[in-house]
């Protein structure tokens, strides 16, 4: 099962290489990894979307994060509502006949083109894991040549 763990972080040299190998050491994969400057200065907030991860051995693990000094808080917040995110860059092959029909797509989607070369494009969306998804199922007959991803941030609803 897959769960989305929230970190805030002192922002310091190191840190993501010593939650990485907690993980690691646990035998959780990390699907994303996602970390950024957070409302406090001097500090980031990861968001980790970890797979093959129990409910109560994601417990276990949050405990021990508190253990890594530089870790002020870390909350497993699958079960929360929660606003999840994550963007992607696609190239696509689309050559002048495909091209409409990418864009058609994009449209639909509301992605956004971000570059047009005579044999290729690159669609940009930020979106839900689902809307993803979509996206790289429809663009997947023309040939995806490249893709980058963000990884997935979140946020709790509410207060």
């Amino acid at each position: 099962m897959k769960r989305l763990i929230s970190a805030l972080v002192q922002d310091k040299p190191g840190v993501m290489n010593r939650i990485s190998s907690l993980f690691r050491r646990r035998g959780f994969n990390i699907e994303s990894i996602a970390v950024g400057p957070s409302e406090q200065e001097g500090f980031s907030r990861m968001t980790i979307v970890a797979e093959n991860a129990p409910t109560g051995a994601v417990d276990q693990l949050t405990k021990q994060l508190y253990k890594v000094v530089e870790v002020v808080r870390a909350t497993d917040i699958t079960e929360q509502e929660t606003v999840a995110k994550e963007t992607i860059f696609v190239k696509v092959r689309a050559n002048s006949e495909a091209r409409a029909d990418v864009i058609r797509i994009a449209e639909v989607l509301k992605a956004e083109v971000a570059d047009i070369a005579t044999e290729s494009m690159i669609l940009e969306l930020t979106g839900d894991t689902g809307q993803i998804a979509r996206l790289l199922d429809l663009l997947t007959p023309f040939g995806i040549k490249e893709i980058v991803r963000t990884g997935q941030i979140a946020i709790t609803r509410g207060e």
